[in-house]
């Protein structure tokens, strides 16, 4: 029986994925095999060595220590493209919500409470404030094509935009569901002189961290709307504040405002809502179920984001999954544990990713305590289990 525990609520949907008849699900399990979370933060979190693998019910994973669980062998997954459409709804009503100046325009309306017959010849006086552009004929930079860069890549042709893409790490997948009307920039430097409206889809890492700043401003249009919906370090906090008191940037529209953005002049700020919506949650949910028992079941690896990639149809009676560094000489180690003992290998898949490496072997011998200590011995192997 695998025990899940829960770490946040969990749309039903998603549980509804584990058969009562081997998982048990709760909030309360003691000795978890797995873990689902959204939003908790499992940095102070004492990790049960029971714990094989945590899946995110969402895209990002800054609330979990990856690098600790990579250590430990324990597989982080996420839920990349779920909640993709409701984002993209909401990148939507930023794109335009940047240019109407719907916001203000509907604080200015309830200043007009209690004027009674006046309302109607006030309204039509004090629109005037209000102009904004079309965006059909505008360009937009999508810097980012994953699965929420390309539905708004696709969504802005839609709309009658000219849509420029940059994404040095495109997946095929991705290239395959983008629009052939997103024209390809091959730089950053493209997308910031082009664009009338700039909108990141990318992960906040070492390289991304502050790409929109005073530098990278300078290059873009006067006048340019910077929409953020993925992580606010994307955009320099101070930077990006004194170019819209420069009238440099027209608008800056995002869902992790800091203290300051929040009462400045044309910051367009929401709290972080892109996937709140409850088809998300359950797309997530549903998602972030599979991943696990997948995992658990046939130890397939996909949508991780601390080990490589791994699947492999069964071959074979048992499964061993081994957790190792990726080092020279340890397919050979591994092997011989298996030769030593008598069991033959019927099937075998081997992936690494940066520091680690995930091997599987399928055989219809028995696999015992004295190959799995065998395997446990050898250095650098992590973690070792039988399905």
């Amino acid at each position: 029986m695998y025990q899940i525990k829960l770490l946040n609520k969990i749309s039903p949907i998603g549980l509804e994925k584990f058969n009562p008849a081997s998982y048990v699900c709760g909030e309360e399990v003691e000795a978890p095999d797995a873990i689902l979370v959204r939003s908790a933060s499992m940095h102070d979190m004492a990790l049960p060595e029971t714990v094989a693998a945590i899946a995110r019910a969402g895209a990002g994973v800054n609330n979990i220590p990856c690098d600790e669980c990579a250590e430990k062998g324990v597989v982080v997954f996420n839920t990349p493209g779920a909640n993709a459409n409701a984002v993209k709804e909401l990148v939507l009503l930023g794109l335009l919500i940047s240019s109407r100046k719907v916001a203000d325009s509907m604080e200015w309306v309830k200043t007009l409470s209690g004027k009674g017959s006046e309302v109607s010849k006030l309204v039509e006086k004090g629109k005037s404030q209000f102009v904004g552009p079309e965006i059909a004929g505008k360009t937009l930079g999508v810097i980012g094509l994953g699965a929420i860069g390309a539905m708004v890549a696709n969504a802005a042709v839609s709309l009658g935009m000219t849509v420029y893409g940059y994404d040095p790490f495109i997946s095929v997948d991705a290239a395959w569901g983008l629009s052939s009307e997103v024209k390809h920039a091959v730089s950053l430097k493209e997308i910031f002189e082009l664009s009338d409206y700039i909108t990141v889809h990318v992960p906040c890492n070492n390289e991304t961290k502050g790409m929109i700043n005073a530098s990278s401003i300078a290059t873009m249009k006067t006048g340019v709307r910077i929409l953020n919906f993925a992580r606010g370090e994307l955009v320099d906090a101070e930077d990006i504040v004194a170019a819209l008191k420069e009238k440099k940037v027209a608008a800056y529209v995002t869902d992790f405002p800091t203290d300051e953005q929040i009462t400045t002049p044309n910051v367009i700020a929401f709290p972080h809502l892109g996937a709140s919506t409850p088809e998300s949650e359950d797309n997530c949910a549903q998602m972030a179920a599979a991943e696990v028992i997948d995992y658990l079941e046939n130890g397939n690896i996909k949508n991780s984001v601390n080990m490589p990639s791994a699947s492999m149809p069964r071959s074979g009676k048992n499964r061993v999954c081994i957790i190792h560094k990726n080092i020279p000489a340890m397919l050979s180690q591994i092997s011989t544990a298996f030769s030593d003992n008598q069991i033959n290998i019927e099937n075998m898949l081997n992936q690494s990713r940066k520091d680690y490496a995930y091997t599987m072997i399928d055989t219809n011998d028995k696999v015992g305590d004295a190959v799995v200590d065998k395997l446990s011995g050898v250095d650098g192997i992590i973690r070792v289990r039988v399905i």
